[in-house]
C-alpha cells in the first residue's frame, strides 16, 4: 500500500517472497501518481514521500531496492538529501535515480553523480526506460535479498545442526524406544483411518442397498398398490441416512477448520431436551426402551446455541437407544449443581470396555468394530459432541463399569442465575407443502450438469402442472432463459461454461430481474448461503432436496 504524506507503515517482515519497496520522493502529487502509475507491477511496494524528512524516516523504517529522486523539492534540493542518504550505513547502499525536468547542463548531472545517484533521467520521463532501469535494480536487490537470506538460513542450520547433535547425544540412549513408540501411534492411526474406511463404506453400502432393491422392485411391480409405497419409503428412509452420513462427514470438516460458528442465546434448557427427546424418541421406541425424563423443577437456563445443543443431545439418547438390547431402559436427567447445569443420559446397555473409555470421544472411536456387532454410524458422533460442548465453554464425559454394565453420559455447561430474558429455543418451521390441487403453473429452467438429476426434477415439476425447460451447463442456460423466459430458474452453482453465480448476477441484469432465481447445490455452509443470496439467488436449497419444500417455494415464489 503507497505510504500517503501523512503516515509512515510499520515495518514489513522481509520474506522471500516478498515485494520489492521503492521510495519514490517528490513534492508533487501529479508527478507520484504518474510514477506509480508507470510502476504499477504486483512485484513491487510503492511507497511514497512528498518531503526529505519524510523521505529519510521511510529508509530508516523499511527496505528499499531503489530511491527515485526528484531533484528540484521545496525545502531542500534533491542533491542535498542524496548526500544524507549516503552519509547513513542503513541507506548509504541504496541506489537513488534522480529525475529532473528543469537541470540538464552537465554540471547539474554531474552533481547528481558526485551525490550517489546511479542514473539522472530528464522528464518526462519515457515510461520503457524507467521501467527497465528500475527491474534492473530490483533484480539486484532481490538476489542480494537472496543471498543473505541464505547466508543467515546458513548460519542457523550450522547452529541447529551443532544443537542436534548435542541433543542426538544426550537422548540416543532412548532413541530405540522413541522410534518404537512413534512406529506404534503411527500404526493405530493407520488401522483407525483403515477401519474408519471400511465403516463409511459399509454404512453407505447398506442405504445404497436398500435404495437398488426398492427401484428394483418399482421396476418390476411399476405402480402395484402397497409394493410401491413400500419401496417408496424405503428410497425416503435411506436417503435421509445418506444425508445424515453427509451432514456427519461435514461437520467434522467444519469443526476441524474451525469454522462452526454458534448462535447462543439464553433459553430454558427444558425445552432444548424437550425437543432433544421428540427427535430421538423414534429411534427409542423402535427397540422398546423404556424411557424416564428428569427435568429440574423451574428449568435451568443456559447460554447455548439451540439448533447444536440439541444435536448432541439427540447423540447421546440415540447412541443409548443403539448400545442398548431391545427392551432396555434409557433415563436422561438434568439438574444445577453450583454454577453448572448437568445433563445427564444413562442406559443399562452393552457397556464400554475400560480400555475404551479413555478414547470414547475420540475421532472414529467406536466401542465395537467387528461386524457382528455394528450398530451402523461412523464412530464420529461423540467426537463433534465434545467440540461442539467445548466452543459452549462445558464438558462432556463418559463412565462405564464394563461390559454389559451400561454407560453414562454428561453434559457440564454454564448455568445462567437470573431469571429474566430466558427464550425458547426457535421451533423449526416447515415450508407449507404445496399440493397439484393449489400450484398455479409457472414456466421453470432447470440446470443442472447431472443429467439424471435435471431430467428427473424436470419429470417431478412436470406432474406438479409446470411448463419445464432443462439445460446442462451454463451457455446452454443462457440461451434457454432467451427462448423460454421463464419466471423461476433452478441453477446449480459448479456449472461448467458460467457458473450459477454469474448465471444469477447476468440474469438479474438482462431481462429478469423479477424472476425467482433459486439456488440448487451440494454445498450448504454459511458462506455459500450467503455467497448464492449476494449474487441475487433468492433461495439456497442443499442437495439432496426435499421436493415438498422446492414446490411450496416455486409456489409461493415471487421477488
Amino acid at each position: 500500500m503507497p505510504m500517503n504524506s501523512d503516515t509512515l507503515p510499520a515495518p514489513a517482515p522481509v520474506l522471500h517472497d516478498a515485494p520489492i519497496n521503492i521510495l519514490i520522493v517528490d513534492d508533487e502529487r501529479t508527478n507520484i501518481h504518474k510514477l506509480e502509475s508507470v510502476l504499477a507491477d504486483p512485484r513491487y511496494r510503492i511507497l511514497r514521500a512528498d518531503s526529505a524528512d519524510k523521505a529519510l524516516l521511510a529508509l530508516t523504517v523499511e527496505e528499499f531496492a531503489l530511491v527515485i529522486l526528484d531533484i528540484r523539492m521545496h525545502g531542500m534540493r534533491g542533491v542535498d538529501l542524496a548526500h544524507m542518504i549516503k552519509e547513513l550505513k542503513k541507506t548509504a547502499p541504496v541506489p537513488i535515480i534522480f529525475l529532473s525536468a528543469y537541470y540538464s547542463e552537465d554540471k547539474h548531472v554531474l552533481e547528481g553523480y558526485d551525490a550517489g545517484a546511479v542514473d539522472y533521467l530528464h522528464k518526462p520521463v519515457d515510461p520503457v526506460i524507467l521501467r527497465s532501469k528500475v527491474a534492473a535494480f530490483a533484480e539486484l536487490h532481490s538476489r542480494q535479498r537472496e543471498s543473505a537470506m541464505a547466508n543467515r538460513a546458513l548460519l542457523t542450520e550450522v547452529s541447529e545442526r551443532r544443537r542436534a547433535e548435542e541433543q542426538l547425544r544426550v537422548l540416543n540412549e532412548t532413541l530405540e524406544q522413541r522410534v518404537s513408540e512413534r512406529t506404534e501411534a503411527l500404526r493405530d492411526a493407520n488401522r483407525l483411518k483403515d477401519e474408519f474406511l471400511a465403516m463409511l463404506g459399509h454404512e453407505l453400502r447398506n442405504p445404497l442397498a436398500a435404495i437398488a432393491n426398492a427401484v428394483q422392485m418399482l421396476q418390476d411391480v411399476g405402480g402395484e398398490p402397497g409394493t410401491a409405497e413400500w419401496a417408496v419409503g424405503i428410497l425416503k428412509r435411506q436417503s435421509g441416512h445418506l444425508s445424515r452420513i453427509a451432514d456427519d462427514l461435514l461437520d467434522v470438516a467444519r469443526i476441524t477448520r474451525g469454522r462452526v460458528e454458534l448462535r447462543t442465546q439464553a433459553m430454558d434448557l427444558n425445552l432444548i431436551i424437550g425437543r432433544a427427546v421428540e427427535t430421538a424418541r423414534p429411534f427409542i421406541e423402535d427397540k422398546h426402551h423404556d424411557l424416564g425424563i428428569t427435568l429440574a423443577a423451574g428449568g435451568l437456563r443456559v447460554e447455548a446455541d439451540p439448533t447444536r445443543l440439541e444435536q448432541c443431545i439427540v447423540n447421546l439418547l440415540v447412541n443409548a437407544a443403539k448400545y442398548t438390547p431391545e427392551g432396555g431402559r434409557i433415563t436422561i436427567a438434568e439438574q444445577r449443581l453450583g454454577a453448572e447445569a448437568v445433563i445427564t443420559v444413562r442406559d443399562n446397555g452393552i457397556g464400554i470396555a475400560p480400555d475404551m473409555l479413555a478414547g470414547i470421544f475420540d475421532l472414529f472411536a467406536k466401542a465395537d468394530h467387528s461386524l457382528h456387532r455394528s450398530e451402523g454410524g461412523l464412530g464420529i458422533g461423540l467426537n463433534i459432541c465434545r467440540q461442539l460442548i467445548e466452543l459452549h465453554g462445558g464438558t462432556v464425559s463418559a463412565q462405564s463399569d464394563g461390559p454389559g454394565d451400561g454407560a453414562e453420559f454428561t453434559i457440564r455447561l454454564p448455568a445462567l442465575s437470573k431469571p429474566e430474558t430466558v427464550s425458547a429455543p426457535p421451533a423449526p418451521t416447515p415450508a407449507p407443502r404445496a399440493t397439484s390441487s393449489d400450484a398455479a403453473p409457472r414456466r421453470v429452467l432447470v440446470v443442472d450438469d447431472n443429467l439424471d438429476a435435471a431430467r428427473t426434477l424436470a419429470r417431478l415439476l412436470n406432474r406438479r402442472g409446470h411448463e419445464v425447460c432443462t439445460a446442462y451447463d451454463g451457455p446452454g442456460a443462457v440461451k434457454a432463459a432467451e427462448d423460454f423466459k421463464p419466471n423461476v430458474l433452478l441453477l446449480d452453482l459448479g456449472l461448467p461454461g458460467i457458473d450459477g453465480y454469474e448465471l444469477a448476477r447476468r440474469f438479474r441484469a438482462d431481462g429478469f430481474a423479477d424472476a425467482l432465481i433459486i439456488a440448487i447445490s451440494g454445498y450448504a455452509q454459511k458462506s455459500d448461503v450467503e455467497n448464492s443470496h449476494a449474487a441475487g439467488f433468492d433461495q439456497h436449497f442443499a442437495k439432496p432436496l426435499d421436493f415438498a419444500e422446492l414446490v411450496a417455494a416455486i409456489q409461493a415464489g415471487s421477488r
